[in-house]
This record gives structure tokens, sequence and C-alpha cells, in this order.
């Protein structure tokens, strides 16, 4: 759980009152996320979350919340961002740039079983489908500018296997670069604790704050490193069909992106590997944080590279 700015109830009134919700009512931090600070907020008309962003500048915020917004209107379960009385999405709130969207059903489902996948990959194309006309438009923050520069501040704190493991992949990646695939709008973080479920039903997708414009194949590897490990960090083959399947008949996948398959898992295991590794060592400072172990996604790197997976359809 992070909160690196902590909202008084004074605040958060006086905040509110840009916006046509009603008076607060209760206030609760949220025991997730390690990038931004939030909070359950519920007034006299409804139940909302707050978020205060800590890295992301004003510029970049219309992208964001645009992109929810335009998902929502399509029917896409996601967080709709709330207009103040002026139209605006975002406003200041103890000096940090600070949103109010609504706030979905469900909650999240940490061992997905093979329908829940089959659900998921179906709503994976089903994103990807009714962001391709989304008009924004935002190089993906965490690709591989992002990695070298990354690479450059973890290395003091690795050993000179993992050192060499990860210079032999960012050269791996950049003599495999992915321009050529089908792109728009993607999510880029849609792990298992970002899409809450009612039921075998998917309730909402939400944190879309690493979102940006890159391939839509790589979106999906980010997915399958997640959904459908064992905890050996090796592909269960089973739960990998089921999610592709569901994704392919909703959004047909080309035969380049299918030979691209083995490069972007690569891909998605290395860039939260890197990201797990800023945030253990070079953390920010926060009232409560508890960063994920970066060792997982060293593991399941290593797993795609000595046991390179095809496209499994």
């Amino acid at each position: 759980m992070a909160v690196f700015t902590p909202v008084s109830r004074d605040e958060l009134n006086a905040w509110l009152t840009r916006y046509d919700v009603g008076p607060l009512l209760e206030q609760n931090a949220i025991a997730a996320g390690i990038e931004n600070t939030n909070y359950f907020v519920t007034t006299a008309q409804g139940r909302f979350v707050l978020t205060l962003f800590e890295k992301l500048q004003p510029a970049e915020l219309p992208y964001y919340l645009g992109l929810m917004d335009h998902l929502a209107r399509r029917g896409v379960p996601c967080p709709r961002p709330i207009p103040d009385q002026h139209g605006q999405f975002f406003n200041t709130l103890c000096g940090k740039p600070a949103s109010l969207v609504t706030r979905l059903t469900g909650q999240s489902q940490m061992a997905p079983g093979l329908p829940h996948c089959a659900v998921f990959g179906d709503l994976v194309a089903t994103l990807h489908r009714q962001a391709a006309d989304y008009p924004g438009s935002l190089p993906n923050p965490r690709g591989p500018s992002w990695w070298v520069a990354t690479a450059a501040r973890v290395r003091p704190f690795l050993n000179a296997q993992q050192n060499a493991v990860l210079d032999e992949e960012l050269a791996f990646q950049s003599r495999h670069r992915s321009d050529n695939l089908p792109r728009g709008a993607i999510h880029a973080d849609l792990f298992r604790d970002n899409v809450l479920f009612d039921g075998e039903r998917v309730g909402g997708v939400i944190d879309f704050y690493f979102a940006g414009t890159d391939a839509w194949l790589y979106d999906l590897a980010i997915v399958v490193n997640d959904w459908c490990m064992t905890s050996q960090a090796t592909l269960d083959p089973q739960r990998v069909q089921v999610l592709v399947e569901a994704y392919n008949a909703r959004r047909p996948v080309t035969a380049t992106e299918q030979a691209a398959w083995p490069v972007m898992l690569r891909a998605g295991a290395l860039r939260f590997w890197l990201s797990r590794l800023f945030d253990l060592h070079l953390p920010r400072p926060g009232e409560i944080i508890h960063p994920h172990d970066p060792t997982w996604f060293e593991r399941i790197l290593h797993h795609h590279i000595h046991s390179p997976s095809a496209w499994p359809l």
C-alpha cells in the first residue's frame, strides 16, 4: 500500500466543492498501488476513487483520463472520470494533480481458472479494438528508452551474472523492434490485481496510468506473463491456449504478430523486472509502501530465454 500524500477530511471536502457529487461521507486509503496515492471516497451521490498523481504531470493526464472516458463510453468496463463544474477531469489537491473516477464493482481474481482466462482474453481484445480510434497518442512511457535508462540506474544493485543477462536482453530487444506490429492505445499493466471480477464476469479494468501507444501484442504478452504462469515461473499451456484463443476470436492476430510472440513475452518480462528492481532499490519516500519482488520476473525472463514459446494457435 502506498500513501505518498496524506489528504485530510477538510482538504478533501474543500476540493470536492468543484464537483457535483454532494458532500463527503467517508474516505479510506486504498491498500494497493505503488505509483499514486489512492482513496475510496463516498459522497451523498455515490462511490468514487480519488487518485493523486505522484509522478505524472498535468500535461500527461489528458491522455490517460481521455482514454478511460473514451473506453467507458464504448462500453468497456473501466472507471469513468468525473468532470468538475467546468468540464475538467483533474484539479490540484495538496499540491498534486488529482482526479475523481467512478468506483467499479467486483474483486480481483488472483487464481484465475480457464473460464476467467477466456472471458478476460475476449475483454483485452475488445479494449484494443475500442481504443483503435482513440485520437490521443503517447509513446509508451515504459518502452525501450525507459528500459535503457532504468537499467543504468539499477546496475549497481545487481551481481555480475544478472548484469550480463540484462545486457544481453537489452541487446536482443534492440535487434527485434516491434515498430511494424499493429498498434494503438494499450493498458500496459493488465495484471490480475487490476481486473475486477463479479463471479466469472469482468466487472472492470482499473489503473490505466501506465497506458501508452504501443503494439497490442505487447499488451497481450504482459497479460499472459501474469495470468498464465505456474508457481515455477513457467507458462501453463492450457491457460495460455484459452486466453489467446478468446483474444484471437475477437481481434485476429496477424502472421507478423505471431512470429514476434516469443520476443514480446521477453519484452514484457524485462519491463517488469526492471520496474520492480527500481521500486525495490530506489523507492520514493512514502507513508506506507511494499514493493513487489523483482526476482519473480527475473525467473520469468529466464524461462522465456531458455524455453521460447511459439504462438499457441
